[in-house]
């Protein structure tokens, strides 16, 4: 019987993993290394630095990120921004639309640090907010986030991974061309490549070759999905470090309150 149970197991899931792979499998994902990874990882502030001005000359067109306020670019953790850096972003490089405006019948005026970054919906891209956490599972067998959880990969390398993937092989189906993408699930693609390398140029002289400029991008998207992480991190630390002094604490005095329960009943003759 067992051996009947373990015979139907191992073809169940081959066949799953068959059909995985004709489907065109998840993708190949490189293990990147980012400042952010680990119990003890914190964001580095010039590469996300690096990461906005890359989104902003190179993403920004097609893709929004409707869920991230300006004012966060200023946060400790976080980019980093003077707050005069942080309103003249804003007012050079957004738009938004102000209902109040023209007696209440509404129009566009330069974004403040309270407003978030406007959606983009005319490119039809999908918005880039919360892309870092929602593929921070994608890894693994069955996307059960088993790499995140053992390797620390994540959203970001997933992003990292895409950008650089590209093959250089194009096809047309339905009319739409299509991109082949190593890291893509499916293996082919209709966003074309956004970068090249050199795409961009860096005040501090950092690289700008793809590789370079695709984990700086990452990183900062890893940052507005989870602009919090360090300040999680550190909490998870500190509950594990009490739960720790705590166990211990009632390890003692467990022994303590039963110690003389146990001598008395050693001493006590046998019936």
């Amino acid at each position: 019987m067992l051996k009947k149970l373990t015979l139907s197991a191992a073809m169940t899931l081959a066949l799953g993993t068959t059909g995985a792979l004709a489907a065109g499998g998840a993708g190949h994902v490189e293990d990147f290394s980012f400042s952010f990874e680990g119990p003890f990882g914190t964001y580095d502030q010039f590469q996300l630095q690096r990461g906005l001005q890359v989104f902003t000359e190179v993403c920004a067109g097609c893709h929004g990120l409707q869920y991230v306020p300006l004012r966060t670019l200023g946060d400790p953790g976080g980019p980093g921004l003077p707050e005069d850096q942080v309103r003249a972003y804003a007012e050079q490089n957004f738009e938004v639309w102000d209902p109040e405006l023209e007696g209440g019948e509404g129009d566009f005026r330069a974004a403040k640090p309270t407003d978030n970054f406007p959606a983009v919906t005319s490119a039809g891209a999908p918005d880039l907010s919360m892309m870092a956490k929602a593929r921070a599972g994608f890894h693994g067998p069955y996307g059960l986030g088993i790499n995140q959880f053992f390797q620390g990969m994540g959203g970001a390398e997933y992003i990292a991974s895409l950008l650089t993937g590209y093959t250089g092989e194009e096809k047309e189906e339905a009319g739409t061309i299509l991109y082949e993408n190593k890291a893509f699930p499916g293996g082919w693609i209709s966003m074309a490549p956004p970068l090249y390398g050199d795409d961009v140029e860096y005040e501090d002289g950092a690289s700008t070759e793809l590789e370079a400029i695709s984990q700086d991008v990452a990183a900062f998207l890893m940052w507005t999905a989870e602009p919090k992480l360090m300040a999680r991190q550190e909490a998870g630390f500190v509950a594990v470090l009490f739960l720790t002094v705590l166990t211990v604490l009632l390890y003692l005095t467990n022994k303590r309150i039963w110690a003389p329960v146990k001598k008395g009943a050693k001493g006590q003759p046998a019936e």
